[in-house]
């Protein structure tokens, strides 16, 4: 699905921003998978935490001739650092262990896409790591929505808005360095790639 837009009210010389939009894929086999095996599937989910927060840091590593990154990524990083304590407070609280680190096939996919050259990959992995984020509100908001227990459910509704919040800090900054022609056409190819990735993997009780 293409990127959709919508300008900011704040005044007229704000910058557009973009929503991404995934496309829902699969969602009742996935859910069913995941409600089936939700042990398996919070293990996984503390590893995504645990390597969004370290993404945000790399931004600032990888990138440092972009001070505009150091505020809104080492937040990030904190945040996301505090949803993988909540996560392994679930995680002990159910007597369960995290397992040894695996790559995620969904990440190292979308990775792939990144162009060579500064610039375009610094705008490629912007995006790319936007629509996983976009990925994670819907996969989130799916566990909110039909998972039983009530405070599971308010936990994962909660975190959908924060992942919803997350891929637009990745929007914003890309608007900082690039225009909004350059962002949206490299969007709506990297959305359209995202969702031949999506066909493309087994369906597993993972957050990808």
């Amino acid at each position: 699905m293409l990127a959709q837009g919508r300008e900011s009210n704040e005044s007229s010389a704000s910058k557009p921003q973009l929503q991404i939009r995934v496309a829902a894929l699969d969602t009742q086999t996935w859910i069913q998978n995941v409600l089936s095996n939700f042990d398996q599937f919070l293990i996984n989910h503390a590893a995504c935490e645990r390597k969004a927060s370290a993404t945000a840091i790399q931004f600032v590593v990888r990138f440092p001739d972009r001070p505009e990154l150091v505020d809104p990524m080492l937040r990030l990083a904190k945040e996301e650092l505090h949803h993988f304590h909540e996560v392994m407070r679930l995680i002990q609280k159910r007597g369960l262990r995290l397992i040894s680190d695996e790559r995620d096939p969904y990440i190292n996919a979308l990775l792939v896409l990144a162009r060579n050259g500064r610039n375009e990959n610094f705008l490629d992995r912007l995006l790319i790591f936007g629509i996983a984020e976009a990925r994670g509100t819907e996969r989130f908001g799916l566990v909110g929505k039909h998972i039983q227990d009530e405070v599971l459910a308010n936990f994962y509704q909660n975190l959908s808005a924060a992942e919803d919040r997350h891929h637009r800090i990745f929007l914003d900054l890309a608007f900082l360095y690039f225009s909004e022609n350059e962002i949206r056409s490299r969007l709506d190819v990297l959305v359209a790639s995202e969702a031949k990735i999506v066909k493309g993997l087994p369906i597993r009780a993972a957050v990808h």
